[in-house]
């Protein structure tokens, strides 16, 4: 009986090309690996997700309890169509991001999650993720929205998203913007880097262990570090908690 209902439950994946590996150099000379990983790989993941649910800075809270989902979403065959990328640097985990397909002409952009921070590590792991759907896949357009500031500065600005405000996201139903084959095609002298082949070493030291980041961002001591503006409602909202912990109101 359970496995007749499995069966039921469990969507039917279409065929996808698989992304081919690609490397970087970032600006500290340090050299970053993105490939891509099957359900096999996401106990890896997992852990070093969980540790971020609790960061509230840029709202790694919220992205890090929503990729947490979606990754044991994708391990436990409840989404249809997901893919993984992972970003390494000398073995260590520096980003995840993944997405899904729509169908044949549209993607769906879920998250970039970084765990090294400065070395636009996010930023290039996006470009990547961009790459997989409009050069791999031959898609038209990829819908994305933004859950920070930075994400907003990052995708909507730098690579002049469309509005695609009739199309509601799977991420909670708001407006899609969308990166089309003609923008990415104009971001490529700047924002996509990267080479291929990857050096067999490089690329062997990446597939031999998905590694701990050494240095991932951390829950703040201080309310405040949750938030850059004080204008913001999230940051006003933590400035009263703060006054009412220390008695001030």
């Amino acid at each position: 009986m359970s496995i007749e209902l499995e069966k039921i439950l469990r969507p039917v994946d279409h065929p996808m090309e698989p992304f081919p590996p690609k490397f970087m150099t970032l600006a500290d000379g340090s050299e970053m690996v993105v490939r891509q990983v099957g359900r096999e790989d996401m106990p890896s993941l997992l852990p070093h997700v969980a540790q971020l649910m609790l960061v509230e800075r840029d709202q790694y809270d919220i992205v890090a309890s929503r990729v947490y989902a979606e990754l044991l979403s994708y391990y436990t065959h409840r989404v249809q169509d997901e893919y993984v990328l992972v970003a390494q640097i000398d073995g260590e985990l520096a980003a995840i991001v993944n997405g899904r397909l729509v169908n044949p002409e549209v993607g769906m952009s879920y998250h970039t999650l970084a765990f090294r921070r400065g070395l636009r590590v996010g930023a290039h792991a996006f470009a990547a993720k961009m790459e997989y759907h409009i050069d791999i896949l031959k898609q038209k357009e990829v819908l994305i929205v933004a859950e920070s500031p930075i994400g907003f500065r990052r995708w909507m600005i730098e690579y002049k998203l469309e509005k695609r405000f009739h199309i509601p996201h799977e991420l909670g139903g708001v407006p899609s913007w969308a990166l089309t084959k003609e923008l990415f095609d104009a971001a490529r002298g700047s924002l996509i880097v990267g080479r291929r082949p990857v050096p067999g070493k490089l690329l062997k030291k990446a597939q031999e262990a998905i590694l701990p980041p050494s240095d991932p961002p951390k829950p703040s001591k201080f309310l405040m570090a949750a938030t850059r503006a004080k204008n913001d409602p999230t940051g006003t909202s933590l400035m009263l908690q703060r006054w009412k912990q220390e008695g001030r109101g």
